[in-house]
């Protein structure tokens, strides 16, 4: 069994930030960071003291991460960018909201002598001398010290104090990885209640030294323990006051901690063959498992556990009948057809999921090279005449200036030029679509057809594919193209106008070009042309999209799972260091590398489009050696150039790593294998929060034994689904209870007491 923790984030938004630029505003963004490694970086939102993000991500991180810190920072293009102020909330805050600290938190100064990292190399000893006994203390190494330089490292020395008495190590030039080998002795008295206090420099030759961290120790369980050793984690100096700096805004979060107990694979097969059981057996089973699932799931989770259900069918082979299973459920209880699909159900919300999952890809393949152009041309687009702002757009000659017509017009041609090409992308696009998207949507296509037959109802399979397609899908990606990581950084004002404005025009496409969608902006109107043309292209699409056979559909996938998905793509640039000593010469090469679940590949020109980002990229390396058994247990972190390590100047290659390996923080991506375990347990914690309305379901006189459920074993006979499943949820909990695993500890457990 392991232990797994989460977070949930989403970053609102920001108010009152003072001004940063001479402008009078600033241009914030967000860097969020997990015990000081830096995990994610939101956009730049420009010139603005309230300024909204409304980024979502979910990370996974060791359970004995310390805290999670939220920095605020100010992007200057020709110098370093400000830091306005952070927001720091430990382990222990978010332990204390089991649903998530959700709210406006001040921001507060960032002190230099706060912003610590790494960790310290001590062996410490009470020995006998002469007159009394010594405490002899031995600086070994550190690793992962801040960057203090402007050369990306420090010149860290160690500062040892104990009974008034200071000695100091000799210092390391530029290495976060400094190795000393050093030893120091004081005298000792027998019952002295002073502290050994091990404190880290950067050492500078014109300004004051930077503080780089601290470790304090008691001395009295020193003397009973007599000797220990090992790496201690460097703390920061919070005994000077805090200077008020005034009102520095603040930030609003939505942060949830969660912590899970994965048990070994065997514990969780009866709940996932309970549930497998129900979907095979589909509308025909009278157990009703995954109605009774959806009708005790609340609004706020329902997504969650759309998507957790989604992933454990997905890796079961059963995403498509689990699908279909919700399509003929959701039919069942629909009368109108222009209704269907249109709330926020189990169907809906796990139709979206698969198609994240399953489609990403084929999106960015689709959508992408439109977003880009968009980006690119930066054209002021509006058909809203009450909107129009022709001093924004300037000249269309040199001799008159643009009327609002002219501006129409142009907006018009644009739009209409983006749509076409977005829609001819599509209609070509039927053998890049994953197959099992395609049977899915021949699957819905068919329900859709059987409910609502007859001739008034021509267009409504195509609608309901459609409604995901396109409403669900397409037009959320193009209005909001970071979210979906189509671009690194949010629109501006005026390519967001366009973005919004094309969205709208797949949507009513996608709606078929009903009187109700062209009645509610009639000023839409100089698009109709394209969008009556596009709505007989999406219809031919789609009937083409679900003309897919069985058999092709398996040689489909047949073909695809011989293909290692891609876990990250994208460019990266080769450092390559030619001759020896102060006269060597560096060069970078830009190559294009794919990482897949078995392979690091690379190529000079890329294959498809990616984000490229650094924690991406660790964070992908990280996924795919999760289960590597060969890991090295340390490695180093630079490179080695002419006669030595980079890093901690070691002068021998073979060396020993100077940092160790460890699984740190991930990203959670769409495109992540499947934790089968994972999902299973998170599914067995939502049904033990709705175990007590599934029993009240249990007690109703309607239920008894009923067809279709689940053999017991030999010589018993068959009991009721629920009755099952809530016998599945007793034995997990069972399980849970002898299970050895405790709650991680704050800090590391060690003889010695770390004070503060």
């Amino acid at each position: 069994m392991a232990k797994r923790s989460s977070l949930s984030i989403r970053i609102v938004e920001g108010k009152n930030l003072p001004a940063k630029d001479i402008t009078g505003s600033s241009d914030p963004y967000c860097i969020v960071k997990v015990d000081n490694e830096a995990i994610i970086r939101t956009a730049t939102v420009w010139k603005t003291l309230c300024p909204f993000w409304g980024e979502e991500y979910q990370v996974h991180l060791p359970p004995t991460f310390h805290a999670v810190a939220f920095y605020v920072m100010d992007e200057d293009a020709l110098s370093r960018d400000d830091v306005i102020g952070k927001v720091c909330l430990t382990r222990d805050t978010l332990a204390s909201h089991p649903k998530g600290f959700s709210g406006w938190a001040h921001l507060t100064e960032v002190d230099p002598d706060e912003e610590v990292q790494g960790e310290i190399h001590l062996r410490l000893e009470v020995v006998p001398g002469p007159r009394a006994h010594r405490l002899r203390c031995s600086v070994l190494e550190a690793r992962d010290l801040a960057p203090k330089d402007r050369n990306g490292a420090s010149d860290p020395f160690v500062r040892v104090r104990y009974n008034g008495q200071t000695q100091e190590t000799s210092i390391v030039k530029k290495s976060c990885y400094p190795r000393w080998n050093e030893t120091f002795e004081f005298e000792l008295e027998e019952r002295a209640a002073e502290a050994l206090c091990v404190e880290a420099w950067d050492w500078d030759l014109v300004s004051r030294n930077d503080f780089l961290g601290k470790v304090v120790f008691n001395v009295q369980r020193l003397w009973v323990a007599q000797q220990e050793e090992g790496w201690f984690r460097l703390q920061p100096d919070q005994s000077k006051s805090r200077r008020d700096k005034g009102n520095l805004g603040s930030l609003q979060l939505e942060v949830r901690l969660r912590d899970e107990t994965v048990l070994p694979s065997g514990c969780y097969q009866p709940l996932v063959q309970l549930l497998c059981h129900e979907v095979k057996l589909g509308t025909q089973g009278s157990g009703q498992l995954i109605p009774l699932i959806e009708e005790t799931t609340s609004t706020e989770c329902r997504q969650d556990v759309a998507t957790n259900l989604l992933k454990l069918f997905l890796g079961q082979g059963l995403a498509k009948d689990f699908l279909d299973l919700l399509f003929q459920l959701e039919l069942q209880r629909t009368s109108e057809a222009n209704t269907l699909f249109r709330s926020n159900s189990l169907a809906s919300k796990s139709m979206e999921s698969f198609l994240k999952v399953a489609g990403m890809r084929y999106l960015h393949g689709i959508v992408g090279p439109i977003i880009d152009k968009v980006f690119e041309e930066k054209k002021y687009v509006e058909l809203d005449p009450s909107k129009v702002e022709v001093k924004d757009v300037g000249c269309s000659g040199l001799h008159r200036p643009q009327t609002e017509a002219d501006v129409l017009e142009q907006s018009a041609q644009t739009l209409r030029a983006h749509l076409g090409a977005l829609l001819s992308a599509l209609s070509r696009s039927v053998r890049a679509c994953p197959a099992v998207v395609r049977a899915t949507f021949r699957q819905l296509f068919r329900r859709v057809r059987e409910r609502f037959p007859g001739a008034q109802h021509e267009n409504v399979p195509f609608i309901a594919v459609t409604s995901f397609l396109c409403l669900r899908f397409f037009s959320p990606a193009i209005m909001s193209p970071k979210l979906f990581h189509l671009r690194e950084r949010h629109a501006d004002a005026r390519t967001s106008r366009t973005l919004l404005l094309l969205a709208k025009a797949v949507q009513n496409v996608g709606n078929m070009d009903t009187p109700a969608s062209r009645a509610k902006e009639a000023w839409m109107e100089p698009l109709q042309p394209t969008v009556r043309q596009g709505v007989a292209q999406l219809k031919d699409f789609i009937t083409k999209l679900v003309d897919i056979e069985e058999k092709e559909e398996l040689d489909l996938q047949r073909t695809l799972s011989l293909q290692a998905p891609p876990v990250k793509e994208g460019p990266l640039f080769i450092h390559r260091t030619k001759g020896k000593g102060p006269l060597s010469s560096s060069s970078f090469k830009k190559l294009h590398f794919s990482l897949t679940t078995e392979a690091l590949s690379f190529a000079k020109t890329p294959s498809s489009k990616c984000v490229n980002e650094l924690n991406q990229w660790l964070s992908a390396l990280r996924k795919v050696s999760i289960n590597n058994s060969g890991l090295l247990g340390s490695y180093h972190p630079g490179i080695f150039r002419g006669d030595k390590w980079s890093c901690c100047h070691q002068k021998d290659k073979t060396d020993r790593g100077c940092d160790k390996t460890r699984s740190r923080v991930t990203l959670q991506e769409w495109n992540d294998p499947l934790d089968h375990d994972l999902e299973a347990q998170l599914i067995y914690r939502h049904l033990l929060g709705v175990e007590p309305a599934l029993r009240e379901k249990l007690r109703e006189p309607s239920r008894g034994t009923e067809a279709g459920a689940v053999p017991m074993g030999p010589g018993q006979g068959p009991k009721d689904p629920l009755a099952q499943l809530l016998q599945v949820l007793q034995d997990l909990r069972e399980a849970h209870s002898s299970s050895p695993a405790s709650p991680p500890p704050s800090r590391p457990t060690r003889l010695l007491e770390l004070q503060t």
